[in-house]
């Protein structure tokens, strides 16, 4: 049976963390990429290298804004 239409799903994609490209990351923080890239290589921001590029996940953009006492929301 199939939910009624609007419903929301329940199924894995609804679970899955959300990434980020390093340029969407500097967009929200409203800084260049290579900001972003020298915080990832410092390790101050978490990324997942997939390829040549990296993602940031969602919660680790949270994370980072947390630490800098900036209130997510």
């Amino acid at each position: 049976m199939t939910p009624p239409t609007g419903a929301p799903m329940n199924d894995d994609r609804t679970k899955r963390p959300r990434f980020l490209t390093v340029a969407e990351v500097a967009t929200e923080l409203r800084v260049s990429t290579m900001t972003v890239y020298r915080l990832i290589h410092s390790g101050e921001m978490q990324a997942v290298r997939v390829g040549r590029s990296y993602r940031v996940p969602e919660a680790a953009l949270d994370r980072f804004l947390a630490a800098q006492g900036i209130t997510v929301g």
